[in-house]
């Protein structure tokens, strides 16, 4: 993925927003447990940056992937991971699918403000009783009259506490696990909706993440996303851009991780030298930014892949996966080198260490990851197996 200059003033403006605007009260949020949304939006939709890749006639910028991509890199220079994925809920997982398969009038009241900064958004997929198994969700959506009338629960709700909607995914009929499913758009405020119990988190701690319960919660039908009995797909559709915003947000933040150590080993003296003089610290630290690297251009292939229109699904699930164990794997070598100081809670490479461990769990499981890949390099047991196409695998 070749940047170009437009590139790089995005990223440019978004690190300069992440240092002067997110850094400086990110001890202050965690400890609060979450962050003003609503402030930090406000200020992110002056700017443009959270409409990137969405329609012009929404108030978006109309660019392609790639922007949002650089976008999702330059956050991550925040010093904590829980405002890039906040931020990354509400323009590349809450928001593709009513930008693609919305009516005019549903992407009018809800994609536009958000796109300004006026609303905040949430995905609402996961439950108690369904993580990754996205088919066995049990939250249901039966007409009446006009509306919708929505039961059942919601979990690990990033936003929940504060959202204006969430696009949600229920089952709207009696089918088959992948086509009775629908998105639809749920106001917060609608009468029903409890999303009171905020969850305590071992990492991502400035982020709120809420538990849903719908008791008979009525929106219109016209909230709709798209096709009833679409909503699988349209989620699936979602997780491509979730899963390459993720790995994307990862980039950076490793490589100032890495950075960080080296200066501190430097600086850091033991047995009458500085620590990084030691040839496993200064092989290992090698290797973490080998590893980096790697991650990094696996994710502009992925991006290529997609803004080109063709299937990126097995290189994103991959950029998941790797960003993931990366992740566990820099803040945790590096946490060693710094010893007792690294221990400490508010060292940057103890949130690094805190905050990572999600990455693996959330938007799909590294297993969930596994099996999509084995899927499409056609080796998953009882499967019918097809030539391998060397490009795709």
């Amino acid at each position: 993925m070749l940047l170009t200059a437009e590139h790089r003033a995005l990223y440019d403006t978004t690190k300069k927003f992440v240092q002067n605007e997110l850094n400086p009260h990110i001890a202050e949020w965690e400890r609060e447990g979450q962050f003003p949304a609503r402030e930090v939006f406000a200020k992110m939709g002056k700017l443009g940056l959270l409409g990137i890749t969405r329609p012009e006639a929404y108030g978006g910028l109309g660019l392609d992937y790639s922007y949002e991509v650089v976008f999702a890199q330059a956050l991550g220079n925040c010093i904590g991971g829980s405002l890039p994925m906040a931020i990354g809920v509400q323009t590349s997982m809450a928001t593709p699918a009513l930008a693609r398969f919305g009516s005019d009038e549903l992407r009018q009241e809800f994609l536009t403000p958000t796109i300004a900064g006026e609303r905040v958004c949430s995905v609402a997929v996961s439950e108690a009783g369904s993580g990754s198994d996205v088919a066995s969700i049990k939250t249901t959506a039966r007409k009446d009259g006009g509306d919708y009338v929505i039961n059942g629960s919601k979990m690990w709700i990033t936003n929940g506490c504060q959202s204006d909607w969430a696009c949600m995914l229920v089952n709207t009929g009696e089918g088959k696990a992948h086509q009775n499913k629908s998105l639809i758009v749920v106001p917060m405020d609608a009468k029903g909706v409890d999303r009171k119990t905020r969850l305590d988190k071992l990492g991502m701690r400035a982020s709120d993440t809420a538990m849903i319960f719908l008791d008979e919660v009525r929106v219109p039908q016209r909230y709709l996303i798209g096709k009833e009995g679409m909503g699988f797909m349209y989620q699936m559709f979602q997780f491509q851009e979730e899963r390459l915003f993720g790995a994307a947000s990862g980039i950076d933040s490793l490589f100032n991780i890495i950075n960080e150590t080296i200066e501190y080993t430097r600086q850091r003296q033991a047995f009458g030298a500085p620590l990084v003089d030691n040839q496993y610290i200064h092989f290992r630290l090698a290797e973490l930014r080998t590893e980096v690297e790697c991650l990094k251009a696996l994710v502009y292939q992925a991006t290529e892949e997609y803004v080109a229109g063709r299937d990126a699904s097995m290189l994103a699930s991959m950029a998941k996966l790797k960003v993931g164990r990366v992740s566990r794997e820099v803040s945790d070598g590096c946490l060693q080198f710094w010893g007792g100081q690294g221990y400490m809670w508010e060292s940057s490479v103890a949130r690094s260490f805190r905050d990572s461990r999600l990455i693996s769990i959330g938007g799909g499981a590294d297993e969930i990851m596994l099996g999509i890949i084995c899927k499409m390099m056609n080796i998953l047991p009882g499967k019918k197996k097809k030539p391998i196409d060397a490009k795709a695998a």
